[in-house]
C-alpha cells in the first residue's frame, strides 16, 4: 500500500460521519505555529466541507482542519522540486510542497476551487461563463492587492485589462 494510502486510511478516523475524501496530495506542509515556521510531511484531504492537513508522527498526529467558508483565496504553483499549493484560510497562509502526482493534484485543485465558490458538484454545474471567469480573475486580483502582493499600479493596469474583455 502506498504511503498515501495509509496516510488516508488512518486519517478516515478522524473525519466527521458521511464526510469523504474527494482528493488528497501528499507533500510537505508549511505554516506558522506560534510565530515559529513549521514544517510537517504528511497530506491535504479535500471533503465535502473542509480542507483538512493529517500527518502521522511517533506516539500520535498532527490534525489541522480549514473550512471552506474560512478559505479566502488558492493558489498553485510549480517549482523544480514539484508543484505547490496554498491557500489563506482565517488569515492565516498555508503552503504544500514538493507534490509530484500531478492526477492528484488536478483533483484536489478542482475540488478546493469548486467548494471555495461554491460550486456542488461537477455534474450540477455549468461551464463558467467569460464574463464571471473575468469577474474570478478581478476578484483574486483584488485579494493579492490587499495582501499587498500587487502594488497599486500592478492592481489597476491589470484589473483595466481584464474588465477590457467583458
Amino acid at each position: 500500500m502506498a504511503k498515501i494510502d495509509k496516510l488516508l486510511d488512518q486519517a478516515r478516523e478522524h473525519l466527521e460521519v458521511g464526510e469523504e475524501v474527494l482528493g488528497a496530495v501528499q507533500g510537505t506542509y508549511e505554516t506558522k505555529k506560534m510565530g515559529n515556521d513549521w514544517t510537517r510531511a504528511g497530506i491535504l484531504i479535500a471533503t465535502q466541507t473542509r480542507i483538512v492537513f493529517y500527518s502521522k508522527k511517533l506516539g500520535g498526529y498532527d490534525l489541522e482542519s480549514f473550512p471552506y467558508d474560512k478559505v479566502s483565496s488558492y493558489e498553485q504553483s510549480k517549482s523544480m522540486m514539484g508543484h505547490v499549493v496554498g491557500f489563506f484560510a482565517s488569515g492565516n497562509k498555508v503552503n504544500m510542497k514538493w507534490i509530484s502526482d500531478l492526477e492528484a493534484l488536478q483533483t484536489f485543485s478542482n475540488v478546493v476551487r469548486d467548494k471555495i465558490h461554491g460550486v456542488s458538484s461537477p455534474e450540477s454545474s455549468a461551464p463558467p461563463s467569460a464574463d464571471t471567469d473575468v469577474m474570478e480573475q478581478i476578484r483574486q486580483l483584488g485579494e493579492l492587492h490587499g495582501a499587498g502582493i500587487l502594488t497599486d499600479e500592478e492592481f489597476s493596469a491589470k484589473k483595466a485589462e481584464l474588465l477590457a474583455r467583458l
